[in-house]
């Protein structure tokens, strides 16, 4: 019994730790993104934080800009990185803001993706 227990905790632990370092590495993906591609000052960034849920998908990234605190820019970091959608914070609905007035919003183009080629 009790090495039935220890090997659950060695599973649950090991999970854990797996979870925090892909969390980390997609942090330190769209940071390196923001900062080297995107040309962003690290003073500019609020926060990076890398997400894991049970639904898909699994991981992503929610960067917060200083200039924009009421708005949250979500990124996928799976095989290159993408900025896919916005959420508001209920502030910002609030405070009116709206897609039209988003200062770092990049929409996500899906369309060329199944564009008919003839």
């Amino acid at each position: 019994m009790v090495t039935f227990l220890v090997i659950v905790l060695f599973v649950v632990i090991v999970t854990f730790v797996k979870i925090q370092d892909i969390k980390n590495t997609y942090e330190k993906s769209v940071t390196n993104y923001l900062l080297h591609e995107q040309g962003y000052e690290k003073n500019e960034i609020k926060s990076v934080e890398g997400i894991w849920r049970f639904k898909l998908p699994a991981f992503y990234t929610v960067v917060v800009f200083e200039d924009e605190p009421f708005v949250q820019y979500i990124y996928y970091a799976h095989n290159g990185v993408k900025q896919i959608e916005y959420s508001l914070t209920y502030e910002g609905i609030e405070k009116g803001i709206d897609e039209t007035k988003l200062k770092h919003y990049v929409p996500f183009d899906n369309i060329d993706k199944y564009k008919r080629v003839e």
